[in-house]
């Protein structure tokens, strides 16, 4: 065996033939995957940031990017005494408020709000200023600290909010 040029390993097959490897393993795989033998492994889309503005002071704020980032978002965090002006400037109506104001693919995301929802939102891409999950939920991530109570994921525009998932 020898190497030619940029690691293009090269064999000679009983002194005959010029074979090269690189070529039949990618063959030889191809043949597998296309038989069902190989698995497909499909690499997640890479996830856009995901800004946070919230009160330093507020543990679960923390715990809520932590699930972000376990979830696979980058997550930059801004502490802010007040919240309330982002919100409003977000346009995120007051009945819908929490803790901290979350922005991620040109949407407002309001309190503790399930990545997986988020994901959805980015996927689905609907009309839409953002998602909410009002007030303070245990059981939504980064409120786990009691027993979970069911509670709705909302998305909102300016003409009104309905429920985008039921938790």
């Amino acid at each position: 065996m020898s190497r030619v040029g940029r690691g293009v390993k090269l064999s000679f097959n009983h002194g005959r033939h010029l074979v090269n490897t690189r070529r039949s393993f990618v063959a030889g795989a191809g043949a597998l995957l296309a038989l069902g033998l190989l698995p497909v492994v499909r690499a997640e889309p890479v996830l856009p940031l995901v800004t946070i503005y919230q009160n330093s002071a507020c543990g679960c704020c923390g715990e809520w990017v932590k699930h972000m980032q376990a979830n696979g978002f980058r997550v930059e965090v801004r502490d802010t005494g007040d919240v309330a002006p982002v919100r409003r400037k977000a346009g995120v109506p007051e009945s819908l408020a929490s803790c901290h104001t979350a922005f991620v693919g040109g949407y407002a995301i309001e309190g503790h709000v399930p990545a997986a929802d988020i994901k959805r939102l980015l996927r689905e891409k609907p009309k839409a200023k953002g998602l909410a999950v009002p007030g303070m939920v245990v059981g939504s991530p980064g409120m786990e600290q009691g027993p979970a109570q069911p509670y709705s994921t909302i998305v909102f525009d300016e003409r009104g909010s309905t429920v985008f998932a039921r938790h």
